[in-house]
């Protein structure tokens, strides 16, 4: 029974590759007519084409004061404060909870392990007192 379920071997499964196969025979076809990007070398030459040296020259609207850059970098940061999903009230306090109680239980064993370790030291080393 499971060997008839193998990819292929379903006639469902041949139907689906057939179709599969069509449509990738008909986006090469659309393929070709666009038109094909010549790469990084044409963003070079440009570039070397607008300085005698090989330096891309910066006009005045690229060159943004101190004060330019930090609006924009304060609203770069509001766009990407609008964007997080903020937890609500009941996540909020389920998540605070989670949090609180695992630190209570790791500052346990760590209390725990802390006491032992310096009873078996005193036992080891013996006692001044």
């Amino acid at each position: 029974m499971a060997d008839n379920k193998r990819r292929g071997e379903d006639a469902d499964d041949e139907r689906l590759n057939d179709e599969v196969v069509n449509d990738s025979a008909e986006d090469d076809a659309t393929d070709a007519d666009e038109p094909v990007s010549r790469g990084g070398t044409a963003t070079r030459s440009r570039a070397k084409a607008d300085s005698a040296d090989g330096r891309k020259t910066r006009t005045d609207a690229d060159r943004v004061g101190l004060f330019g850059r930090i609006a924009r970098f304060i609203r770069e940061v509001v766009a990407e404060l609008r964007k997080v999903i903020w937890p609500t009230r009941k996540e909020l306090l389920t998540y605070t909870a989670v949090v609180i109680a695992f630190v209570t239980v790791m500052l346990t064993i760590v209390a725990v392990l802390d006491y032992g370790f310096a009873k078996g030291v005193l036992w080891v080393f013996g006692n001044p007192s």
